[in-house]
């Protein structure tokens, strides 16, 4: 299972920028998909998670700023970040909790990482 997530780039304080994650390979069924960040010097933090079935969960300082959004047939994990602040400035990375066409998992697996930079 591989993991290719996109979208990062530089923007300005107050700008949107939206990132994918597209999974590929033996994927019997995906549990879960997570965006985290991490920040130089900070350890990695969740941003946003999304179930098979659809619910979400948020960390508090993105609440109202970030959406993530699934498409099942494309295996694909979305994030749009809004508003976005200085502070957002990070490195950004997807993870799926995968179940193998194998049937080996449920186990995580992680994305290259993509950089998202706000000027103030």
């Amino acid at each position: 299972v591989q993991l290719q997530a996109s979208g990062g780039g530089l923007v300005q304080a107050g700008g949107s920028l939206r990132l994918s994650c597209a999974a590929s390979g033996s994927i019997g069924s995906i549990h879960r998909m997570d965006w985290y960040r991490q920040a130089p010097g900070k350890q990695r933090e969740l941003v946003a998670a999304i179930t098979s079935g659809g619910s979400t969960n948020y960390a508090d300082s993105m609440k109202g700023r970030f959406t993530i959004s699934r498409d099942n047939a494309k295996n694909t994990v979305y994030l749009q970040m809004n508003s976005l602040k200085p502070e957002d400035t990070a490195v950004y990375y997807c993870r799926h909790i995968v179940v193998t066409t194998t049937g080996s998992g449920p186990r995580d697996y992680w994305g290259q990482g993509t950089q998202v930079t706000v000027s103030s």
